[in-house]
């Protein structure tokens, strides 16, 4: 049906295909014209092509002239000229495909047109690579081309300082890791001042080896971690210093909103417990979170309802439907204040910083493409999750290589006895071969083998990107035996050496076949490249892995029936076909879970990007009052509502609690009274509330200075988003491994988790308001005031990574006089207080 369907409409390839050749016509009937350029004038035409995009013209008006340019300066300065499938790998690139060309098809070189094209509009490209190592060749190579006409090009490693990544980023053209891109976006949204941030918008990137990034990586997590667990001692003492409280005197109750805050005497009794000045200083937050969470865990949260303690764990206990949810944790350190209280060991507390997907970093570019010799077998995935095309581009001379049926033995032994004895065979040819191994044990395996043989051979298996590199590059020499697994010095070309094509050429031996049709089909694809013989052959035995798990049994039985001797091969076509059905079975199934665990992270990335863009604009924006108190008034909102129900009568309600409350968190004791609120409606309530908390911010403004407090704000800000997304991530975390437990009852666990993932991003979204509210409103206000992170990046993660910079800010203090108030809200005089000198 599908070869009718061709047929008629033709292929979707192949239509591409020829509608890009005539492009290339076009970019070859300018050679001559570009030819006839000075150096000078080549190099002029960056800036002219960047000027006629100023006028309306776009980058698809300048390919042709683009493309044309980029060619003759590889000619004069690599001595390399693109091929005219070249030249389509470039466009397919640019219109933010994937272009699968064969290996020794020159994909590096084909990325320099796509990349100097989209790097005039000034927005920086990024050039992806597997690893620092090529990184530093493509871009110390291909640097010549771009720097030749008049472009400036980084290398992003993860060696660098913050300031060369600085520089690095900046560049028109940046090349990096996979991880090292994906670090610094994590990173970026963790710095505590916008001068900070490493990376410009996401606009385009090339990725090389894309399978291997966007498929083989894709269920991989980038994670940045914390510095050592905190100690666990500080919430036994917060513990214990809560138990010792007095209901009504020391703490007030609201079971309506589930919360518990401390009065004024309270407050004192903490200070002295705890022997600080002020509960409510910035640099307090830590005991007054312990004490928070002590208090909640103590009076809310209620032993064998929301939780059973078990086997000497805290295991919380389903609300609604009373099921226990194993594997769940309460975030914010909730969780271990109740484990204190219960008298249990406190586990430490998760310290993931930030994560990501290299699904999720990806999508976020603007427009993303990638090339591979390998993309066809994953095409469904690369649309569904990507959107992204697969174009094969043709070579440039034909394929002639010859790829020989699978040869299949009974036991892993007689397999690489005939692996061997193959090697040892064509090696008295000096033909060279390179022998792919899907692990290290069996590269060393075979290693020993041929050592007892006397052959002489290299072995690498993807440890040393450099060296190895060197050692692939030089597989193609006469009687040279290199042992390789999958991966091992890929995106190096093997060049024959001489009287190599004499001899058949390189010589590929597969010892067992992968799960997955590609990487087998990238180990073929080393030898043939650019019309050069070559041959493959893969040798597989009853007992490897994926024969195992897909029918061995069966062909097992039948050369059994047929007498087949331990060292006698099957060389069948149709085991071929029954070993590539495996693959597919397996790569769907990879697909699938792949698929699951991006679904699963899309809640996540939701609530990443909303969180990383509110907490960017805090960041840039010169003044931040508005979104300070926009954190701070539904605070006020809620807790009226939640005691003012439209159900109830206003004698009902319960205005008290209101008053609590609101003294408790964001006002100071005795600042808003039961008297004030009594008649009114619920919307005056609310209004008159946010009124007095208007008020009562605007005075400490005035008292603190305008420009002191905009940079506290974000102190506090950035504080409480940070503190409350780093739980938060902990908590959703947790939430996701306990999940598929769910499925039990019949529910979807995915929606379950979409649905209970998302009422915990809104808890955690009134936790940052509360917590704002009450230190912007109540906090005592340092001079020296620094913003400092919520904990330390783990130095492996970001190495080199400098201390934040405090901004220049006035001191208000020389505006003081000795015997005015002091500015920091404690109410001494001047000179009793910050003054005293």
């Amino acid at each position: 049906m599908l070869g009718l369907v061709k047929k008629i409409f033709g292929d979707h390839n192949e239509r591409e295909v020829k509608r890009l050749w005539k492009t290339v016509e076009v970019i070859n009937k300018l050679e001559p014209t570009i030819e006839a350029l000075t150096d000078e004038e080549l190099k002029n035409k960056t800036a002219e092509f960047r000027e006629r995009l100023e006028k309306d013209e776009t980058l698809d008006d300048l390919l042709p002239e683009a493309f044309a340019v980029v060619r003759e300066a590889s000619k004069r300065v690599l001595n390399k000229r693109h091929y005219d499938v070249q030249l389509i790998g470039g466009m397919v690139l640019h219109e933010g495909r994937i272009a699968e060309m064969r290996t020794g098809e020159g994909k590096t070189l084909v990325g320099t047109l796509p990349v100097y094209l989209n790097a005039l509009l000034g927005r920086g490209v990024h050039v992806v690579t597997v690893n620092d190592y090529l990184a530093q060749r493509d871009s110390s190579e291909m640097g010549k081309v771009y720097e030749f006409l008049g472009m400036s090009v980084g290398v992003n490693l993860n060696t660098l300082e913050h300031e060369e990544k600085q520089i690095s980023y900046s560049r028109d053209i940046t090349y990096g890791t996979n991880n090292e891109f994906g670090f610094d976006y994590l990173r970026d949204n963790m710095v505590l001042y916008k001068e900070q941030m490493v990376q410009r918008p996401l606009y385009f990137a090339v990725i090389d080896e894309v399978d291997s990034i966007l498929v083989d990586e894709a269920r991989t997590p980038l994670i940045i971690s914390g510095q050592a667990a905190k100690s666990t001692d500080m919430y036994y003492m917060a513990d214990r210093f809560v138990s010792r409280l007095k209901d009504e005197e020391d703490y007030i109750v609201d079971v309506k909103v589930r919360s518990v805050t401390l009065t004024e005497a309270g407050v004192s009794k903490g200070e002295q417990a705890f022997n600080i000045e002020n509960l409510f200083d910035h640099a307090n937050v830590t005991i007054n979170h312990h004490i928070t969470q002590a208090l909640k865990a103590r009076i809310i949260m209620r032993r064998d309802v929301d939780y059973v303690v078990q086997d000497e764990e805290v295991i919380i206990v389903d609300e609604f439907t009373g099921r226990m949810m194993t594997g769940r944790r309460y975030s914010e350190g909730l969780h271990q204040a109740i484990e204190a209280k219960e008298q249990l060991k406190v586990q430490n507390e998760s310290m993931t910083l930030a994560t990501i997907t290299f699904q999720n970093y990806f999508r976020m570019y603007r427009k993303l493409s990638g090339m591979t010799g390998t993309a066809k077998t994953e095409e469904e995935e690369f649309k569904k999750i990507y959107g992204l095309d697969v174009i094969m581009v043709p070579t440039n001379r034909p394929m002639i290589r010859a790829d020989g049926p699978d040869i299949v033995y009974k036991s892993v032994n007689s397999k690489f006895r005939a692996v061997v004895e193959e090697i040892v065979k064509r090696h008295q040819n000096k033909q060279p071969m390179l022998v792919g191994t899907i692990s290290i044990e069996n590269s060393e395996r075979l290693s020993d083998m041929l050592k007892s043989k006397g052959i002489q051979h290299k072995v690498l298996n993807a440890k040393f990107h450099a060296e190895e590199a060197e050692i692939v590059a030089r597989a193609g020499e006469p009687g040279s035996v290199t042992i390789a697994t999958n991966m091992a010095g890929r995106g190096t070309d093997i060049v024959l050496g001489e009287g190599v094509p004499e001899v058949g050429g390189l010589h590929i031996i597969g010892t067992e076949r992968h799960e997955s049709r590609r990487i087998d089909n990238q180990l073929r694809g080393r030898a043939g490249r650019q019309g050069d013989p070559g041959s493959s052959q893969f040798y597989l035995s009853m007992e490897d892995e994926l024969m195992r798990r897909f029918g061995a049994e069966n062909i097992m039985g039948m050369m059994d029936r047929l007498g087949f001797e331990e060292d006698q091969p099957i060389e069948s076509k149709l085991i071929s076909r029954a070993v590539e059905s495996a693959q597919k079975r397996v790569e769907g199934n990879n697909f699938d879970v792949r698929k699951v665990v991006l679904q699963y992270d899309d809640v996540m990335n939701q609530q990443r990007e909303i969180i990383y863009k509110q907490r960017r604009e805090v960041l840039e924006s010169a003044n931040i009052r508005d979104i300070a108190l926009g954190m701070i008034l539904p605070v006020v909102e809620r807790i009226v509502e939640a005691h003012c129900p439209s159900d109830l009568v206003p004698e009902e309600w319960d205005l008290q609690a209101i008053v609590d409350y609101a003294n408790g968190t964001f006002l100071q004791e005795g600042q808003l009274s039961k008297d004030e609120l009594w008649g009114k409606e619920s919307d005056e309530i609310t209004q008159y509330i946010k009124d007095v908390v208007q008020r009562i911010y605007e005075e400490r403004e005035q008292m603190i200075g305008e420009e002191f407090m905009r940079e506290f704000e974000k102190v506090v800000v950035l504080r409480a988003v940070d503190s409350k997304w780093m739980d938060h991530i902990d908590a959703m975390d947790q939430l996701r491994q306990g999940i598929h437990l769910r499925a039990y009852g019949g529910t979807d666990p995915l929606r379950e988790y979409q649905f209970e993932g998302f009422a915990m991003f809104q808890e955690m979204i009134q936790s940052i308001q509360e917590e704002v509210a009450t230190y912007i409103m109540k906090a005592h206000v340092e001079m020296n005031l620094e913003r400092q992170a919520v904990v330390e990046i783990n130095a492996t993660v970001t190495s080199g990574e400098p201390a934040p910079k405090k901004p220049a800010v006035t001191n208000e203090a020389d505006k003081v006089g000795r015997n005015d108030v002091c500015p920091c809200g404690s109410g001494k005089k001047y000179k009793q207080c910050h003054g005293a000198s």
